[in-house]
């Protein structure tokens, strides 16, 4: 018999009957059993940071997995729904610094690494236990009592293991490479962890001098002046068509290089009307031609460094038409020129340090923060009568989307995984997975794949799963250590022993070329969570007919 309806309906009360209902009567449990003859449903479940209470997107992320696991389940279907928690990274670092009143890398060693570490763990797990609480209040059914964890030694040696994997496929390898560096938390970022905003640089135009032409320069534009004093060669587009443009002022007489298509503009952004084109020809015939670098006397590097293509016009297709056509060029910063410094011989020059300011070798820019050097490199420029045009840029810049601190490209030497050698089998795999909605296999998740690059692992930090990888003192040999199991005969290693640092750095292993001490690399591994990421230790466990939904909760 159908009961009258209720003249009012109070929400918070019928929540908490329904609740009580459930775990007076162990309705979820009850459920679970009723299903476990049925077929397998595998449900991955994406992550989220334990850095603070649940936010609406997590909201309608979990209740929308939530309709899901019950439709299978109500269709008679064995559903595996462990849920997860990304306990691990810079998210919480920050945090746990913010509480701590720290701000830099210095200050957590002066703390004490163990301190840290520490606190992380009891900063993570309080907020597990509190986002627990809230997603069991939403009313979601899954098995609340064993989440996964990435702090656990069992999640950290699953991961161990596939780096263990990657390396006896030869996919892992240590190189020094242009990364995207953040200068506040002082570690090397994958792409996935940059997001874009509005931000005001400079935007100037140099000349370079040409050697053995007299009043002819090279003029390039740049919204980096930081990275000037790292300048070794200048790139030209061997098919664009490029123009020595005559420049009168007053009495004085000069002649610029620069792309003949834009002429009229630049010409306009260093205020000079009283000009000529004198001369054109195309960017192959500028190759090899010399140039002095203008901060040379600031910069004592720049006088004494030798190559055959140092100082010089080089040739490039990635040079695009735009501005000057002629693209300033530090193989220490961005990626693009270090990987034509290197198709060149050109060295690896890229004075700033981990904080983001100039080293010794900037010469009279040591010391200053690479950002706040900017006014000063314009000012030397112009008393170098290098200056041609100086403006400001808004545009869309790189930041740390942890701390919001806008990157900077320097070359370090990080761990790498190896994606071209899989590359075609994960656009397989892409193409056999049925996406709900269709465009996010075939148009998110396949553009994805097909624009990996090599990943770089390795994070210069504290709270993570450590680099599994081992170095000898003496002969630089290095292995991967895939389990603790691999452990167990180590010096300084205890059987159960948490494998976090700064423990695990004091497991010292024996060089099997020279018997010398082989010391753990002081990185931690790098574990992006990205859509249709499931745990590595619980992937590994999948013996029968599945069905996986995953999504990136944090």
């Amino acid at each position: 018999m159908i009961k009258q309806a209720e003249k009012a309906y109070a929400p918070l009360e019928v929540e908490k009957q329904v609740q009580e209902f459930w775990n007076r009567a162990k309705v979820y449990a009850k459920t679970v059993e009723a299903r476990s003859k049925g077929d397998d449903f595998y449900f991955g479940d994406g992550p989220p940071y334990t850095t603070g209470s649940i936010h609406l997107g997590q909201v309608l992320n979990k209740t929308t997995k939530d309709a899901v696991i019950r439709f299978r389940r109500m269709r008679g279907f064995r559903v595996r729904d462990q849920p997860g928690y990304d306990m691990h990274g810079l998210p919480i670092e920050v945090q746990v610094e913010k509480t701590l009143g720290i701000t830099n890398k210095k200050e957590i060693e002066d703390l004490g690494i163990e301190k840290f570490v520490a606190t992380c763990r009891t900063f993570a797990l309080d907020l597990l236990n509190k986002m627990t609480d809230q997603f069991r209040a939403l009313g979601i059914w899954m098995d609340w009592d064993r989440p996964y964890m990435t702090i656990r030694n069992e999640f950290i040696e699953a991961a161990w293991w596939t780096l263990g994997r990657a390396h006896e496929r030869g996919l892992l390898y240590e190189a020094l490479r242009s990364t995207q560096w953040c200068s506040r938390d002082e570690t090397a970022l994958a792409d996935a962890e940059i997001e874009y905003s509005d931000e005001t640089d400079p935007s100037i135009y140099v000349k370079f001098p040409l050697r053995d032409r007299p009043a002819e320069s090279l003029l390039i534009w740049t919204t980096t002046p930081w990275t000037l004093p790292a300048n070794l060669a200048i790139a030209v587009h061997p098919q664009f068509v490029y123009s020595k443009v005559k420049v009168v002022r007053g009495e004085s007489v000069e002649f610029l290089w620069t792309m003949e298509a834009t002429v009229p503009t630049v010409m306009a952004r260093g205020g000079v009307t009283a000009y000529e084109v004198a001369e054109t020809t195309t960017g192959d015939k500028l190759v090899g031609l010399a140039y002095a670098h203008p901060l040379a006397d600031k910069v004592p590097y720049q006088g004494t460094v030798r190559g055959e293509w140092v100082h010089r016009v080089v040739s490039s297709s990635t040079v695009e038409a735009e501005h000057t056509g002629l693209v300033h060029t530090a193989p220490g910063h961005g990626p693009e020129d270090f990987e034509l410094g290197q198709t060149l011989g050109l060295p690896v020059f890229s004075p700033v340090d981990g904080r983001g300011h100039f080293t010794n070798e900037a010469g009279v820019y040591a010391d200053k923060p690479v950002k706040e050097a900017d006014a000063v490199i314009i000012e030397d420029l112009r008393a170098a009568n290098a200056l041609f045009a100086a403006e400001t840029l808004v545009h869309a810049y790189g930041h740390c989307w942890r701390c919001k601190t806008p990157i900077l490209y320097r070359a370090t030497v990080q761990w790498f995984l190896r994606v071209t050698p899989i590359k075609a089998k994960m656009v397989d795999e892409v193409r056999r997975v049925a996406w709900y909605p269709e465009w996010a296999g075939a148009a998110r998740q396949m553009d994805w794949t097909q624009n990996l690059r090599d990943w770089c692992l390795s994070r210069q930090r504290y709270w993570g799963i450590p680099l599994p990888i081992w170095r000898c003192t003496k002969c630089g040999q290095w292995i991967v250590v895939g389990s603790s199991d691999a452990l167990r005969k180590a010096q300084g290693y205890a059987d159960g022993m948490d494998l976090h640092r700064p423990g695990i750095d004091q497991v010292v292993l024996p060089c099997p070329k020279c018997r010398e001490e082989m010391r753990r690399v002081p990185d931690i591994l790098d574990v992006w969570w990205d859509s249709g990421s499931s745990p590595p230790a619980s992937s590994r466990s999948i013996g029968h007919r599945t069905t996986a939904c995953s999504c990136m909760d944090g």
